[in-house]
C-alpha cells in the first residue's frame, strides 16, 4: 500500500472524518473527470480510460451526493460569485457509449447532475479513437518486436511485453507529435505491428448516438464540446484549431438546439491547449473550459478559461474518494 494510501484509509476513520467535518480546510470546485464506465477486462482498448466499474461508480455517487455539495454546471457563475464553500462537479470526457448506458441511470438514482463533453465526430461518423486504436494494434500485433527508425530510437519487444506499458509509450508519443504526422504514425504502428488499423465495424457500440446525447439533456445532465476529431489542439495551426472548436459547437446547437457554453480540452495537460486556443473558445462563446493536469479550482485564483480537473481511476476506491474530497490540496494530483 502506497503512502497516499495509508493516509486515504485513515482519513476515512470514523474519529478522523469527525474532526476533518470541523475543520474547513479549502475553498474552491473539485471537478472529477471520469471517461469509461464498466468493466475493461478483456477489451482490447485502452483500459486506462476505464474510471471506474457500475458498482465503484455507485458508491461514489453515494458517498459524494451523502457529503459533498455536488453542483452543476449552471451552478458554477454562482458559487464563484460568492466566492465560498467547497464544491464538486462531476464530468465525462469523449461521448462513449457506456456513459448513457451505465453512468446516466446511476447519475438519476442519486441524483446528481454530470456535464458530458462530445468530441462530435465520434457521434457523425463512429470510429475507433487514436489512442484506443494503438492499444489495439499492439494487443493485436503479429511481428516480434518494432524496429528502431525514424519513429523510434531503439526496438520496442512485442513478444512476451506488457501490451499495456508498450501501448503507454506509443499514446506518449503520439501527444508529442505535430497533427500533420499523426496519421502517418498510426499507419507505420499499423504496418509495423502487422495489425494494420481498425476499420469501422470496430466501433460499433462504441460511442453514443445524438438521440443518446438528447436523453441526457431532458435528464438533467448538460452537455459541452471536445472538438470534432479529438487533435491535441497545441499540435495544430490557430486556423484548424478554430474549425475543430467551430464545427463541434455547431454541431452541437443543430443536434441539442441551444448554443454550448462550455468546452474541455482534448488531453487537457499544459502544452496541449495554448493562448490562442483559449481565444479562440471564447471567442466562440465559450464560458467555461477545462483542463485536465490535477488540482481544484480556487475562487481567487479562478480562471473560466482553464478550470483544472482530477482524473477518476480504478485506485479511486471510497476511501481515497473521501480524502479526495475532504483534502485536495493533498490528493487532487496527477495520476
Amino acid at each position: 500500500m502506497s503512502r497516499s494510501e495509508r493516509v486515504a484509509d485513515a482519513i476515512d476513520r470514523p474519529w478522523l472524518r469527525e474532526l476533518l467535518a470541523r475543520v474547513p480546510v479549502w475553498r474552491g470546485v473539485l471537478v472529477l473527470n471520469y471517461h469509461r464506465v464498466g468493466d475493461s477486462a478483456g477489451q482490447p482498448w485502452d483500459r486506462t480510460l476505464w474510471s471506474a466499474s457500475a458498482e465503484a461508480l455507485d458508491q461514489q455517487l453515494e458517498l459524494l451526493a451523502a457529503e459533498a455539495d455536488v453542483i452543476g454546471l449552471d451552478d458554477l457563475p454562482h458559487v464563484v460569485a460568492a466566492g465560498r464553500g467547497r464544491h464538486v462537479l462531476l464530468t465525462f470526457d469523449d461521448g462513449y457509449r457506456d456513459n448513457y448506458e451505465i453512468a446516466f441511470p446511476l447519475l438519476r438514482r442519486r441524483r446528481v447532475e454530470a456535464t458530458f463533453f462530445l468530441a462530435t465526430g465520434f457521434l457523425d461518423d463512429p470510429h475507433v479513437a487514436w489512442w484506443d486504436e494503438l492499444v489495439w494494434m499492439v494487443r493485436s500485433a503479429t511481428a516480434p518486436v518494432l524496429a528502431a527508425g525514424p519513429w523510434l530510437p531503439l526496438d520496442v519487444p512485442l513478444a512476451g511485453a506488457d501490451p499495456d506499458e508498450v501501448a503507454a509509450g506509443l499514446v506518449r508519443l503520439y501527444k508529442t507529435l505535430p497533427a500533420d504526422r499523426a496519421d502517418a504514425y498510426l499507419d507505420y504502428v499499423a504496418e509495423a505491428t502487422g495489425a494494420g488499423r481498425c476499420g469501422p465495424r470496430e466501433a460499433e457500440g462504441m460511442w453514443m448516438t445524438w438521440e443518446m446525447a438528447r436523453e441526457l439533456r431532458d435528464g438533467g445532465m448538460t452537455i459541452g464540446g471536445h472538438t470534432v476529431t479529438h487533435p491535441i489542439l497545441a499540435r495544430l495551426p490557430v486556423a484548424q484549431q478554430e474549425r475543430e472548436i467551430a464545427d463541434c459547437l455547431q454541431r452541437l446547437q443543430e443536434e441539442l438546439g441551444a448554443p454550448t457554453r462550455a468546452f474541455s480540452y482534448p488531453v487537457g495537460f499544459p502544452g496541449s491547449f495554448t493562448d490562442e486556443t483559449r481565444a479562440l473558445v471564447r471567442r466562440h462563446g465559450i464560458e467555461l473550459a477545462f483542463s485536465f493536469y490535477g488540482g481544484y479550482a480556487r475562487f481567487p485564483r479562478w480562471d473560466p478559461l482553464d478550470v483544472p480537473r482530477i482524473h477518476v481511476g480504478p485506485a479511486m476506491n471510497r476511501a481515497r474518494l473521501h480524502a479526495t474530497w475532504r483534502l485536495p490540496q493533498l490528493f487532487a494530483r496527477p495520476d
